[in-house]
């Protein structure tokens, strides 16, 4: 086999599998760092082997294979956790079965996320860190979403997984007492995971055109372990109502079209009545969260779809409101400015926007675009122009990118 398609047969696994194969071996060799390690070891296994032998009819049961022993023989070298050495030898008896019979290994990524939530872990890093462990995303990609440095995120990072080893945490779903605790850190981690696939509007990183579809199977795992939540629920509502609508976003050429232009007939119904489905389920718990509020919103802008009517702008706004009680993130205050814009005018929303600590948004692109679209409404273009190449400059996908060059030179010269 080429190396071409050793690579391409390589980087398959490791986008399908990396999770699952790290949340496998972490948990029974309780150090995550090592896990990962082991895994790397495994992966470079493989390209050294596969272009020979060809790649193996179960590549993932492969590498659990060969990472497993890098890790017995890295625990009997450094006489770390001596104690685990016994049990992963027995272990690798298994994963030989696994290699070589029809049932897939267990999928512990669910616990992997809970060990991350964990409340001796630091909270800057917890949803970091299971984007790091359960999808395999770097720390520099990491601190990009996150809006700090590459290095800042490594340490958080290699900080968290320390403490996960030196504190001999469990892996394992916690307790129902528990659980309360931790779900947060989780809801947020997989709407993270779904934000980073969904603002890659063209699909232009293979990575991220599947980002999205793993953080709506996590979600829906998730609901699995608790079907009462409501939070689950709206968290898995939000991201369905905002899936329901991809194939709208980007024309036959490649343009990115914005939500207000979008041709509702190509929205998906099933699964938007699917989400509808999901957030009345939550909304009868009577225990509001700002997922929840985040999914109405998502609702009702598919009203367009469902009752064929306009946008209720001035619900949206309203919903908005409740969100930053609950909420006051930048990307929800920059939310309801762009509703209120739409309800009462661009005056109203840009006072809104005025009113946002200005070091909160310095990088935050959505701010700076919805800055250049008010401004280009008020005049004068000279500060409208100004926000687009903010805008512009802070955007990674392309399509987004060319959508704000063509906004920005329709402005009026001078």
């Amino acid at each position: 086999m080429s190396g071409p398609e050793t690579a391409a047969a390589i980087e398959r696994a490791a986008r399908d599998s990396y999770g699952r194969l790290v949340a496998y071996l972490a948990a029974r060799s309780r150090d995550l760092a090592g896990a990962e390690d082991a895994l790397a070891d495994a992966f470079r296994a493989a390209l050294e082997t596969w272009p020979g032998t060809g790649v193996p009819e179960k590549p993932e049961a492969w590498l659990l294979v060969t990472a497993r022993r890098r890790l017995i023989d890295r625990s009997r070298h450094a006489k770390v956790h001596a104690e685990a050495v016994p049990a992963l030898q027995i272990l690798t008896d298994r994963d030989q079965e696994l290699a070589q019979g029809e049932s897939p290994f267990p999928d512990n990524r669910l616990k992997l996320l809970f060990v991350c939530a964990h409340p001796a872990i630091d909270v800057a890093a917890r949803t970091p860190l299971m984007l790091q462990t359960v999808l395999g995303l770097d720390a520099a990609r990491i601190a990009s979403a996150f809006l700090v440095k590459p290095a800042t995120m490594a340490q958080r990072l290699t900080r968290a997984k320390i403490k996960i080893r030196d504190a001999r945490i469990p892996f394992e779903i916690p307790e129902a007492g528990e659980w309360l605790e931790r779900l947060d850190a989780v809801l947020e981690a997989i709407y993270a995971t779904y934000s980073l696939g969904w603002n890659a509007v063209t699909g232009s990183d293979s990575r991220s055109k599947e980002l999205a579809a793993e953080a709506i199977a996590l979600g829906r795992v998730l609901l699995q372990l608790l079907p009462d939540e409501p939070e689950v629920k709206g968290l898995l509502a939000l991201m369905i109502y905002c899936e329901a609508r991809r194939d709208a976003r980007i024309d036959a050429r490649g343009g990115f079209v914005p939500l207000s232009e979008q041709d509702t007939g190509l929205w998906s119904k099933t699964m938007i009545h699917e989400a509808h489905h999901l957030l009345l389920g939550a909304e009868r718990a009577r225990s509001i969260g700002h997922f929840q509020l985040e999914a109405a919103i998502q609702s009702e802008h598919t009203r367009r779809a469902v009752l064929g009517g306009k946008t209720d702008w001035d619900e949206i706004a309203l919903l908005y409101e409740g969100l930053i009680r609950l909420a006051p993130t930048t990307g929800a205050l920059v939310g309801r400015a762009a509703a209120v814009a739409e309800a009462r005018g661009p005056a109203a929303g840009w006072a809104l926007l005025l009113q946002i600590p200005p070091e909160a948004v310095v990088n935050y692109q959505p701010y700076w675009a919805q800055t250049a679209h008010l401004l280009a409404q008020l005049g004068p273009a000279p500060r409208a122009r100004t926000a687009y190449e903010r805008a512009i400059g802070l955007s990674e996908d392309p399509a987004t990118r060319d959508f704000l060059l063509r906004k920005l030179s329709a402005l009026p010269a001078g």
